[in-house]
């Protein structure tokens, strides 16, 4: 069995704990987003599409179990406004179009026809 303790009768995660306490008093926000950025840029160099699919699956079905729906209506509202104040009309249109024109090309007449439907039928309920 493999021995956990160095020199000193410390774990490895004491150790680990202990280095990376003092690796942040010393080092600060550029640091770790210089140390950031080069794993990103290996990892994406050693992993492909498939990969990043996986692990994204993985942590939404985490953060789904962890989560209520009162925090998916929070972020939403936050990346909304976060949007909203980083885009100007131009950018809705350009979306927007893009939306109607991929449901265009998916959804035939009739479904057209079924969502006209459902919208007058909720007017008329007001």
């Amino acid at each position: 069995m493999a021995n956990n303790n160095n020199r000193d009768g410390m774990s490895r995660e004491e150790a680990g704990r202990m280095g990376g306490e003092k690796t942040s008093k010393t080092h600060g926000k550029d640091f770790y987003q210089e140390i950031g950025k080069k794993g990103g840029n290996a990892t994406s160099e050693n992993h492909d599409q498939e990969f990043y699919q996986e692990i994204g699956q993985k942590g939404g079905e985490a953060t789904a179990e962890s989560h209520d729906k009162d925090f998916y209506q929070d972020i939403g509202k936050k990346g909304g406004e976060a949007t909203a104040e980083s885009h100007d009309k131009d950018f809705y249109q350009e979306i927007g179009k893009k939306g109607g024109e991929a449901t265009s090309e998916s959804h035939d007449k009739d479904f057209y026809r079924e969502i006209g439907k459902k919208g007058g039928n909720s007017r008329s309920d007001d």
